[in-house]
């Protein structure tokens, strides 16, 4: 109704005003005295009477005299009219029909040219914003005043008596605008707003049609509590989300599981906002978001499912802390690889002294023996946290699985027996040889453990070539195309509990009692599986076993042909580790620094020492063009391995490079790209290692 008066306003905004009624309508604008504009007005006279006083002189009879008389006239009388309207402030645009369409509105409104000078307000206007004659400044008005110029409506904001109210601003002809204050909202509480509600909305009959046809249940309930009322009619989806068959006239607290229904009505008596999370009675699995909504006496419920979002917001929270604890694993191994090296340097130093037969000498070989175990368990942190340096070769998956299943059987006792099945046609896999045969003994350990448990029984190791669709049909979720080799490891135990089979791939999580298990046996199969580009599956039901099966891509060899290598050329691990040559050593830790260098020397090798890269640079530096080898840390203070090699390469010439370090080979590799001559060693080294590696080196350079 308003917009239409605005119209019809704007329509008359061009016709000539008529007369204006004895009723004030709110004009703006009053004749009033002013003695500027009369001082004005007497001195352009006394300007027109001075300037015809040269015509009065000519005398009239003249044209020139003549002429200038009309003029001056001329100029008189416009210059007076034009002072006659210095008499008001503003226009009379308030008056006539402008006037009449303010009245017509009920909220406040006036009517402003561009600059905010009022020039028509209604009663209203003139109650809530008193007899200003311009718009007051501040506020948000005059944007919404400049939209409103280009011809579109607008919206801002007007301080009424200290407080910003809302204002609507809307064209009204040329240079005009039309100002709205639509009525301020009454502000109430949640009591009074259930009240308002029960009282003003009405009370539906059953569910609308958006809400019966939605993908998300839908329910009318009856009653003052959603969660004791009944429902009166149901969408198709609630039922198919519940569980049930049917949910008309159940009490739709029912619905819920017992905790999260006690949650939904706490949260609901302290007026919580929408929505609540919940699990489902029938279907324990589900999480659903509920929705309450009055309407009038009854409500209205909506229940989404989230289950899988839920799935997918655990997946990326738990691949989070995966990578966190793998990150932690890789530092913490890199270090104790350091102390370990350490140690068997210093083994080797004593072994010299304490030969076979010596009372020491047992001592010793049991020193040696718990170092290697802790290398062993470094080595599952690795292998977990996939920062092992794998050395990848084409192997056959059943002379893989038939070699070391001899191996296998002696892990077994008595009460458990062991089944292997080949299947046809096994291809090639391309992976490191003795990481694999560590994951496959550890699902065999794992499932004798379990099989023992329950009084014996038998463990199936199986092996065959899978097409995609036979391998998604096991539960091969990894994407990609081509053939895969499976290795499935399978028992008839007591299989695994399903509130626990998503964590037994996590570090340190184990159903084993205390000091029966590290609860890293399973998490580095997991590493050692995916550092292989392969895929891991689990499936098991209480009572009837549990099978791990491993995804592998098949390796289809290229075709090239073979040529015999020439004489002479076939590389044998060297049996005498002594030799001659300039080594430059650069490590960051004293104890490993010292003992493989004495070692080194002991040897015949001629060994400088840097403890770290600006040390090692002088050296080779200052003994530019006679050092046969560099053996550098990776990570170490200041200028690590990598950059060390680029700084010192004009010093060092040709000579080879080898790097020895605890953690991967893949994690600094990239910064070698170009590099040629450069080998790598992982910690934790022995002197025998490391004297075999440098005689390679040396006879290779």
């Amino acid at each position: 109704m308003i917009d239409e008066v605005i119209r019809v306003g704007i329509a008359v905004e061009g016709s000539p005003l008529r007369t204006p009624p004895a009723k004030d309508h709110g004009a703006i604008g009053k004749r009033r005295f002013d003695l500027l504009g009369l001082v004005a007005a007497g001195f352009f006279l006394l300007a027109v009477g001075l300037a015809a006083v040269p015509a009065f002189r000519a005398g009239p009879a003249t044209l020139a005299g003549l002429l200038l008389l009309a003029g001056l006239a001329g100029v008189a009388f416009v210059g007076l009219a034009a002072f006659r309207g210095l008499g008001r402030e503003a226009p009379v645009a308030g008056e006539g029909e402008l006037a009449d369409l303010l009245a017509a509105i009920v909220e406040p409104a006036a009517a402003c040219a561009a600059d905010g000078i009022l020039l028509a307000v209604n009663g209203a206007w003139r109650e809530a914003m008193g007899d200003a004659r311009r718009l007051p400044k501040g506020g948000g008005l005059f944007p919404a005043l400049a939209e409103a110029l280009k011809g579109v409506a607008g919206e801002g904001t007007i301080v009424v008596g200290g407080v910003e109210r809302p204002a609507r601003v809307s064209p009204l002809g040329v240079g005009k605008l039309l100002l709205r204050l639509p009525p301020p909202l009454a502000a109430v509480g949640p009591e009074a707003a259930v009240a308002g509600q029960a009282k003003t909305s009405p009370q539906p009959a059953r569910l609308d049609p958006f809400a019966a046809a939605s993908p998300f249940g839908a329910a009318l309930i009856e009653g003052p509590d959603p969660l004791e009322g009944v429902i009166l009619e149901a969408n198709a989806a609630l039922a198919g989300i519940v569980g049930a068959e049917a949910v008309k006239g159940a009490r739709f607290g029912d619905l819920l599981a017992s905790v999260s229904r006690d949650q939904a009505a706490a949260s609901l008596a302290e007026r919580r906002p929408n929505p609540y999370e919940v699990a489902l009675g029938a279907r324990a699995e589900k999480t659903a978001h509920l929705y309450l909504a009055r309407a009038g006496a009854r409500w209205v419920a909506y229940l989404l499912d989230v289950t899988d979002q839920k799935t997918m917001q655990l997946q990326l929270a738990q691949r989070n802390k995966m990578e966190s604890i793998g990150q932690l694993a890789g530092g913490i191994a890199h270090d104790v690889n350091n102390q370990l090296t350490a140690i068997n340097l210093q083994l080797d130093q004593l072994a010299v002294r304490h030969s076979l037969g010596d009372p020491s000498y047992e001592n010793l070989s049991q020193i040696r023996e718990t170092s290697n175990s802790i290398g062993n368990l470094v080595g599952q942190l690795l292998a977990f946290s996939r920062k092992t340096t794998i050395q990848r070769a084409v192997l056959d998956l059943g002379e893989l699985i038939s070699n070391f299943e001899v191996l296998l059987r002696r892990l077994l006792r008595e009460d458990v027996r062991l089944v292997t099945e080949y299947g046809r046609n096994l291809p090639q896999i391309r992976a490191d040889k003795t990481q694999l045969e560590n994951a496959v003994i550890n699902l065999v350990v794992n499932a004798r453990d379990a099989v023992r448990a329950a009084g014996g029984g038998t463990i199936r190791m199986r092996t065959a070539r899978l097409t995609p669709s036979e391998a998604v049909d096991l539960g091969y979720t990894g994407g990609g195309l081509g053939d895969l080799a499976l290795i499935e490891v399978s028992d008839d135990g007591p299989g695994i509990a399903p509130e626990v089979i998503g964590k037994i791939f996590d570090p340190f999580f184990t159903t084993k009692a205390v000091g029966e298990g590290t609860g890293l046996g399973l998490a580095t199969v997991f590493g050692i599986v995916k550092q292989s580009d392969g895929w891991i599956n689990v499936v098991s039901r209480p009572g009837e076993g549990a099978a791990f099966r491993i995804f592998l891509p098949v390796h289809i060899a290229p075709l090239t042909v073979e040529t015999p290598a020439p004489a002479g050329k076939t590389r044998i691990a060297p049996r005498d580790l002594s030799g001659a040559g300039r080594i430059l050593f650069v490590e960051d830790d004293v104890s490993v620094r010292h003992s493989a260098a004495l070692l080194l020397r002991a040897r015949g090798y001629e060994v400088f020492e840097a403890a770290d890269g600006e040390e090692a640079l002088a050296l080779a530096e200052e003994h530019a063009g006679t050092i046969d080898l560099m053996i550098s840390d990776v990570i170490m203070p200041g200028i690590d391995g990598p950059t060390l090699l680029r700084k010192a390469r004009p010093f060092l010439g040709a000579a080879p490079v080898m790097f020895i370090s605890g953690y991967a080979e893949a994690e600094f590799s990239d910064f070698l790209e170009g590099e040629t001559g450069v080998s790598f060693l992982a910690k934790p080294i022995d002197i025998k290692s490391l004297s075999q590696k440098v005689k390679q080196q040396l006879a290779a350079a």
